[in-house]
């Protein structure tokens, strides 16, 4: 299977109400040029799961800016004013997670969990209409696992079979985003031969990448 791909071959996946899953923390990270591919494909009524909606400039808030969100479900939305403005006048739906439990809740959705258990949110607006479990005299939230249609992560270096390496804190969503979702597109600085990679420094194994957009070609 080819996976290196341009970028317009990518974003073919990426359809009308697809739930798509964009790595990135305050747009560090991010998959920019797909995004930007995104934007100018126009599609709409997204569900957009990520660590926060950027700034209206940066990152995923470019989408958020042209209106393509039907839904997201982020940890932070203070950054970009519009994602503010959107949700109190009801044009976008936002669920708002605490951050560790966003992580976990894609973690579990790569590991085919049914959910977890987690303490976090309790006595909060965090557990309406959650489950409580009681387990040895503490009472927990059950969170169930999320998953994406698409996955848009980015890497600084893949080999051609998509053996991911990521620097520093641009490492952040991208990893565990790579197992949760059914297509995962990466677009990357760097593409080398397969064996060029130290596998010491693999984070994210090929078996998980579909296609690989090499950002230095295009």
């Amino acid at each position: 299977m080819k996976k290196i791909v341009t970028i317009e071959e990518a974003i073919c996946h990426v359809n009308d109400g697809a739930t798509i899953m964009v790595g990135g923390f305050l747009g560090n990270g991010s998959p920019e040029r797909l995004i930007d591919a995104l934007v100018k494909k126009g599609v709409k009524n997204l569900t957009l799961i990520c660590n926060d909606s950027g700034f209206p400039e940066v990152g995923v808030g470019k989408l958020v800016v042209n209106k393509q969100i039907k839904k997201l479900i982020a940890s932070h939305i203070g950054t970009n004013p519009e994602t503010g403005r959107q949700m109190n006048a009801k044009e976008m739906e936002v669920s708002l997670v605490p951050q560790g439990t966003l992580a976990e809740q894609i973690r579990s959705g790569g590991a085919g969990l049914g959910g977890f258990l987690t303490p976090t949110g309790i006595g909060t607006i965090v557990e309406e209409d959650k489950e409580k479990i009681t387990v040895n005299g503490e009472t927990y939230l059950l969170e169930l696992p999320l998953r994406a249609d698409v996955a848009l992560l980015y890497a600084e270096t893949a080999d051609k079979f998509g053996n991911l390496i990521y620097k520093g804190s641009k490492r952040n969503f991208n990893p565990v985003m790579a197992s949760a979702a059914d297509v995962v597109i990466v677009e990357t600085d760097k593409v080398v031969e397969v064996g060029e990679l130290n596998p010491n420094y693999v984070i994210t194994p090929g078996i998980f990448v579909n296609y690989i957009v090499n950002g230095g070609d295009n």
